[in-house]
């Protein structure tokens, strides 16, 4: 038995990802998460408009954080600064006597819940009215982050198993003397998954809004071209994975370990405003972040594809990102280096022959 003992932990301490999930990532976790696990939001970006925007915003008081004054703008500009994710409370004055009215961002829970019990704490020094999600309903903004999470699990998982299960079968080594780009493998590879993903997220879209009743107030076009670009991202994530790993475990463990983060650090559980710098910034790198924003702003705010430019151009960058890394990952093992010539020996000479 302590012969087993040894060999067991000679065999962990051999493998280094297994001894990464064992003891660096419960580590990692309780740090990263232990600072981002944060509800309250003590920062809300606020934009007064209206005729006496200078007073008002200079009576705000936290949470209420005033980052831009416009007197000239009304109701309607406000609404569509909200829309285009320019502030997460506008606060509209008029000539008229009677407290102003903080216009609230539904669709970003936590936010709202603040604005609104800050606002109800002001003693009638503003009227709230919640845009977007007027009841606060939790399942309206967590469907649309579902649908980004499920496309994660699907892509990333489901297609590094079934590459790594390739490698394992010695199918790789087929397809290496077969006329295939690297580029065209992959291709072949995701295709499947892309069209199974695809029919999932539809899927949990159309039930998520009819059983939930969340309405689906954008144009879908730009939704599906957000999904698309997403799509593109996990499924190069679960190509390179696969081409890291040796076998299904490995490609399983190192498949949650950029899973997990994504749910997590992506602002579907606990908002990002809230989270502490050191850590926020991981939020900013995982492609379900900008899929969260795509589809939070399509499905509740109506957002324009102007003020989608970012997240979709981010999503665009990491798919060519990743999808680079994967096809010169691949190359390593469908287009083996040639063997070197080996140089002819040099003609004996006729004293080293005797």
């Amino acid at each position: 038995m302590w012969a087993m003992i040894l060999k067991e932990f000679l065999e962990l301490r051999r493998d280094r990802r297994t001894m990464a999930m064992i003891i660096a990532l419960p580590l990692l976790l309780l740090v990263i998460f232990g600072y981002a696990a944060n509800f309250r939001v003590d920062d809300l970006k606020t934009r007064v408009v209206g005729p006496q925007a200078a007073q008002v915003a200079q009576q705000l008081e936290p949470p209420f954080d005033v980052t831009s004054v416009r007197p000239a703008e009304g109701r309607a500009d406000g609404e569509k600064a909200l829309r285009s994710e320019k502030a997460a409370v506008v606060v509209v004055t008029s000539a008229r006597p009677g407290p102003p009215t903080a216009l609230i961002d539904g669709s970003q829970l936590f936010s709202a819940q603040s604005a609104s019990a800050a606002a109800a704490a002001s003693n009638g020094a503003l009227r709230p009215q919640v845009l977007f999600n007027p009841h606060l309903k939790t399942s309206w903004v967590m469907v649309p982050g579902l649908v980004g999470m499920i496309m994660a699990f699907i892509g990333t998982i489901v297609t590094a198993i079934g590459l790594v299960r390739e490698r394992q079968a010695g199918t790789l080594e087929q397809l290496a003397v077969m006329p295939f780009r690297p580029s065209d493998v992959i291709a072949g590879k995701i295709a499947p998954y892309f069209v199974l993903a695809a029919v999932d997220m539809v899927l949990v879209t159309v039930i998520g809004c009819l059983l939930f009743g969340v309405p689906f107030s954008g144009n879908v076009a730009v939704f599906a071209l957000g999904a698309a670009l997403f799509l593109f991202v996990v499924l190069g994530l679960g190509v390179l994975i696969s081409t890291l790993s040796q076998n299904q475990g490995q490609a399983m463990q190192m498949a949650l370990m950029t899973v997990m983060p994504q749910i997590l650090l992506s602002g579907m559980i606990f908002p990002l405003t809230a989270m502490a710098a050191g850590v926020r910034w991981i939020g900013y790198v995982l492609p379900l972040t900008y899929f969260n924003m795509i589809s939070n702003g399509v499905m509740l705010r109506n957002a324009p594809i102007s003020s989608l430019a970012l997240p979709l151009g981010v999503l665009a960058f990491m798919a060519v990102l990743v999808f680079s890394g994967a096809v010169l990952r691949f190359r390593r093992d469908l287009a083996p280096s040639a063997p070197r010539a080996v140089p002819a020996k040099a003609p004996a000479l006729a004293g080293e022959a005797r």
